[in-house]
């Protein structure tokens, strides 16, 4: 993470550009839902300025907009997952980790980035699966707009691919001798905390 950018290969700015546009997809999302909520509260605003004028509401409404946030949530958030790990934002249990110096604490963070990895490979190939079933039996949503189910389910499928990504590329910088990324921002933080900046 604190390598200077010429001196980084191309798998490494590639992998980092993979994570960082998973990261702006997410903040996509994350507006897209402010998107929907608001014109949601304008139209209600719009029903009641409506009602209070000329005694009836219009009967505006965004069509499955609940739907749509609920969607772009599923999005948002696992579509965040590989780039908050890389920037160190995952909730990490280092009770244990940090009684760890040396060699012992290299084996134990191997050990925590391939199990993590192999848990989201399985996790993201059913979510895979998933979407294909999905996808083969044309599965919609019961709101008032149908939506093939298929389509949201392929941004979890995909943060949870992307994470595992990743994972294993934790776990290859930690096997070559590396540091993860998620500690080197650890550490960025506490340094930040101590200095109160």
């Amino acid at each position: 993470m604190s390598e200077a950018p010429a001196s980084r290969s191309a798998p490494r700015r590639a992998l980092d550009a993979l994570y960082r546009g998973s990261g702006a997809l997410s903040a996509f999302f994350l507006v897209a839902i402010c998107a929907v909520v608001l014109l949601q509260v304008g139209a209600n605003a719009v029903d009641k300025i409506a009602e209070w004028t000329t005694g009836e509401a219009i009967g505006l409404v965004v069509p499955s907009y609940a739907e749509f946030a609920g969607f772009f949530l599923a999005a948002s958030s696992f579509l965040a997952l590989a780039y908050t790990l890389r920037h160190g934002g995952h909730v990490r249990v280092s009770l244990l980790v940090r009684r760890f110096t040396g060699k012992p604490r290299r084996v134990f963070e191997l050990w925590c980035c391939g199990f993590a990895a192999l848990l989201c490979g399985y996790f993201a190939y059913f979510t895979m699966r998933l979407v294909i079933e999905s996808w083969r039996f044309d599965d919609l949503s019961p709101g008032l707009i149908p939506v093939p189910l298929w389509i949201p389910q392929t941004s979890v499928a995909l943060g949870l691919i992307i994470l595992t990504v990743a994972l294993a590329d934790e776990f290859a910088v930690v096997l070559r001798g590396g540091e993860a990324a998620y500690m080197a921002a650890e550490r960025q933080l506490e340094a930040q905390m101590e200095h109160g900046e």
